[in-house]
């Protein structure tokens, strides 16, 4: 069976559209609202749902996504949950979905029977923030798996042969950086975003998909001319917050996504 990613950016090529990837912390701000969050954003258009494990310790984002993943955490959210989440979700959506997360709390549940649970719950893909490839072939467990896509992130100042190797290696689709640093610590993408998707596509015919500082409808258009998607995270966990004790946060979040869709799809 081919793998929902792979489908999804075969279907969106075919069609000359690009992907709107949505990213939110599982369980935030609680299990219940965190499933009708994701099941509104699919149903207003997200091509694939990024659902950030929840860990008490993720360096790589800012204060934004941190405050996201201790509500979750809080509110009772587990590795095991979280693939729960995933299973219930599955019972009534399609949309691709990419686990993103640390190591520690995949190692710690043992990476085999992570991977295993995961694909069986639901996954497609994984991004490991923490584990950079080359590291990766150290630990045979690491590299063997073939059930979920190894997503990589590049960022622009990394060096050409490094570029190149984690492009060569890409599975599912490319997370490219549009500048340095944290998960929204920024008002907004670098100007560099198309020398950047230039580089990577020189070493992969796998899509690439720009993501940090994405906050606003123009932006996601700006973007979206050039790449094969556009990733949004900071913003949308942002409403999640602003409306944690709404009953309507699912809608609200859902009203806010839908505008990035459709001007991701005229880029």
């Amino acid at each position: 069976m081919i793998n929902r990613l792979d489908a999804k950016f075969k279907s969106l090529t075919e069609q000359g559209e690009k992907a709107f990837v949505a990213y939110v912390a599982a369980g935030d701000p609680g299990y219940e609202q965190s499933l009708e969050v994701i099941k509104g954003i699919a149903d207003v258009g997200a091509d694939v749902i990024e659902l950030g494990l929840p860990f008490s310790d993720p360096v790589a984002d800012g204060i934004v996504n941190q405050m996201a993943a201790e509500r979750a955490i809080n509110a009772g959210m587990t590795t095991l949950k979280t693939l729960q989440l995933v299973r219930d979700f599955r019972k009534t959506h399609e949309t691709p979905i990419v686990i993103f997360t640390y190591l520690n709390p995949v190692y710690s549940y043992g990476y085999e029977a992570f991977v295993k649970d995961a694909k069986e719950a639901g996954v497609d893909g994984l991004l490991l923030l923490d584990l950079p490839p080359d590291e990766a072939l150290q630990n045979a467990e690491l590299i063997q798996s073939k059930e979920l896509k190894h997503i990589r992130l590049i960022a622009p100042t990394s060096p050409m042969d490094r570029i190149q190797m984690l492009a060569e290696s890409s599975e599912g689709f490319v997370y490219a950086l549009s500048r340095t640093g944290v998960t929204g610590a920024q008002a907004a993408p670098s100007a560099s975003v198309a020398e950047t998707v230039s580089v990577i596509k020189k070493f992969t015919d796998t899509p690439v998909c720009i993501g940090f500082g994405i906050n606003t409808p123009d932006q996601a258009q700006a973007v979206a001319e050039h790449c094969d998607g556009v990733i949004v995270g900071s913003a949308i966990v942002k409403q999640i917050a602003e409306n944690a004790d709404n009953q309507e946060v699912a809608s609200i979040v859902a009203n806010f996504v839908k505008p990035l869709i459709e001007a991701t799809k005229r880029g």
